[in-house]
C-alpha cells in the first residue's frame, strides 16, 4: 500500500465486514506510525462494497425495532447498531479519499483515520456481542438508507461535515444513553458496556466534525451557525428530533445555538 487514499479505497472495496475491520486497523496503525506517509489521490467508489448478507431494504420496509422480547430484541438492537457502525467505517474512509484535494492539514487526516479505526472497533465489539448471543451480523435485514448522506454530500466537504458527524453521529449521542440504561435493566451488562465505549468515543467523532467544520467556515469566510443550518436544510431530509443530549453534544463542542432552531416541534 503506497498512499493513504489507496488504503481508504481498499477498505471501501472490501465487502467482508471482518476484512473491512482488519484493514482499517492495519492502515490506521501504518498511518499513525509513519509506515504510510503520502496522501495520494485515489478516488473512492460511489458506493462501498457490501457482503451478500444482510438483505438491504428501503428504510420504510424495515420492521419496527423494540428492545423488549428478551434475547431476540437485544439481538435486533445490536444488529442494527452493527450495521450503522459498518457504514460508519466506510463514511470515515470516504471522507479521507474523496476530499484529499482540499489542501487540508495533516491533523484532518489524523482525525478521520482515528475515527475509521474506532468505528472498526465498534463494529467488531458489536459482532462479538452478537456471537455471544448466538447470532451474527447478516442474520437480519438492514436498511439501505445510510449511504444516502454520503451521496447527497459527495460534492462538498462542508456539507459532508454538517450532515454526517453533526447530524447523524450527534443523533447517536442523543439516543445511546437510553439504550445503555435499557440494556442494564434487561440484565445485559456486557452489551451495555459495549454501547458505553461507543458513546464515549462518538463524542470525539462529533468533536472532530465540529472542529473541521469550523476550520472550513473560517477559510470560506462563513458564520458557522448559519452555514450549518443552511446546509442541513438543503441536504438533510426532515427536521431534527428532540430530545437532545445537550451534555453530550456540549462535550463535543456542539452548542444548542446550532440545532435548537431546527428542532421538530
Amino acid at each position: 500500500m503506497t498512499t493513504l487514499t489507496d488504503a481508504a479505497v481498499t477498505v471501501l472495496q472490501s465487502a467482508a465486514p471482518a476484512e473491512k475491520v482488519r484493514r482499517s486497523r492495519a492502515f490506521a496503525a501504518d498511518w499513525r506510525e509513519g509506515r504510510l506517509r503520502e496522501l495520494g489521490a485515489a478516488r473512492p467508489p460511489d458506493r462501498p462494497a457490501r457482503p451478500a448478507r444482510p438483505e438491504l431494504r428501503p428504510p420504510g420496509e424495515m420492521p419496527r425495532r423494540r428492545l423488549g422480547g428478551g434475547v431476540k430484541g437485544r439481538v435486533a438492537l445490536l444488529h442494527a447498531l452493527a450495521h450503522i457502525e459498518l457504514n460508519a467505517i466506510d463514511l470515515a474512509w470516504d471522507i479521507v479519499a474523496r476530499f484529499a484535494g482540499e489542501d487540508l492539514p495533516r491533523g484532518f487526516y489524523d482525525d478521520w483515520v482515528r475515527v475509521a479505526e474506532e468505528e472498526a472497533k465498534h463494529h467488531d465489539l458489536l459482532a462479538r456481542r452478537l456471537a455471544a448471543l448466538e447470532a451474527s451480523y447478516g442474520d437480519l435485514p438492514a436498511h439501505d438508507g445510510l449511504w444516502q448522506a454520503a451521496t447527497e454530500t459527495a460534492h462538498d466537504l462542508l456539507a459532508r461535515l454538517a450532515v454526517v458527524p453533526l447530524v447523524l453521529e450527534a443523533r447517536g449521542l442523543d439516543v445511546t444513553p437510553a439504550m445503555i440504561e435499557r440494556l442494564r435493566t434487561a440484565g445485559d451488562a456486557d452489551s451495555a458496556a459495549v454501547l458505553q465505549v461507543i458513546y464515549d468515543e462518538e463524542i470525539g467523532h462529533v468533536a472532530a466534525g465540529k472542529r473541521w467544520f469550523d476550520f472550513l467556515c473560517a477559510r470560506r469566510g462563513l458564520d458557522p451557525v448559519s452555514a450549518w443550518q443552511d446546509l442541513v436544510r438543503r441536504h438533510f431530509k426532515g427536521r431534527l428530533k428532540p430530545p437532545f443530549n445537550e451534555r453530550g453534544r456540549s462535550a463535543a463542542g456542539f452548542s444548542a445555538a446550532y440545532y435548537a432552531p431546527l428542532a421538530d416541534g
